[in-house]
């Protein structure tokens, strides 16, 4: 909880005011949590759309709208923002929490395919950091290694010498590869097309027409994988595995 505060504090104070309002963002963000506590939830959740407007789309914004619009009654908007967070802040525990509590709230219970363990595995470990977490590590280890290349090439002790160029080759080695996790993490988040269904049912179809076979029928709250855009058709992969077609229209992208 203090790592998502810490990391809204400082998007707040890269962004002073608001474009279009007379408030500073942290006044925004105060004003909402305040009308929060004291169960003014439409008024809550209109001030953090305020804040998310501002530009200021950290996870404890996110966290606090899918709180919000959970306390509204409206699941489906409170997955969409605990996924929106999620993904800022894959290992925190309330987002996690309420996030699986949600989702035991929905109509469709299906059975989530497994994934190959190493695939589990290595986008486990990817989620471990933050690609900017990733990023900063990248960076000292490089700094550290050059730093050691260095004083190899101006230590004229035998001994510092060959520490130096070893640990150096080390630190950059690590950091390369610091370098390769966050382009890895960076690379998922992007190609992870998810989204959310708002409608309160939609027909799953065979193929990108109205008039084709419905497949299934799902309600809203259920989250799917993107494949393809056609025209004003989504292919998607439900999370039991299966696949069809989908009105745009009724999803709201994470």
């Amino acid at each position: 909880m203090h790592r998502r505060n810490l990391i809204l504090l400082i998007a707040l104070l890269t962004l002073p005011f608001c474009s279009n309002a007379a408030e500073p963002v942290d006044l925004l963000f105060a004003k909402a949590n305040r009308e929060y506590t004291q169960k003014n939830y439409e008024a809550a959740a209109n001030t953090y759309q305020e804040v998310l407007a501002a530009g200021v789309k950290t996870a404890a914004v996110y966290y606090n709208l899918g709180n919000t619009h959970y306390r509204l009654n409206s699941i489906a908007a409170a997955i969409l923002n605990y996924e929106r967070a999620h993904r800022l802040s894959p290992n925190d525990k309330d987002i996690n929490a309420n996030l699986a509590f949600a989702n035991s709230k929905l109509t469709d219970k299906m059975e989530v395919v497994p994934e190959l363990f190493l695939k589990r595995w290595w986008t486990s470990f990817l989620l471990l950091l933050t690609v900017q977490n990733w990023s900063v590590l990248a960076v000292v280890f490089l700094l550290l290694g050059f730093a050691g290349v260095i004083i190899y090439l101006f230590s004229h002790e035998y001994e510092w010498k060959r520490l130096s160029f070893y640990s150096g080759l080390l630190l950059i080695f690590v950091g390369i590869c610091f370098i390769a996790f966050a382009s890895a993490e960076d690379n998922y988040l992007q190609t992870q097309k998810e989204a959310v269904v708002f409608n309160g049912k939609v027909n799953v179809k065979s193929a990108a027409s109205a008039k084709q076979k419905t497949l299934i029928v799902i309600h809203e709250g259920t989250k799917v994988r993107i494949i393809e855009l056609k025209e004003d058709w989504l292919k998607v992969e439900l999370p039991n595995g299966n696949i069809g077609w989908v009105e745009s229209g009724a999803l709201q992208l994470i």
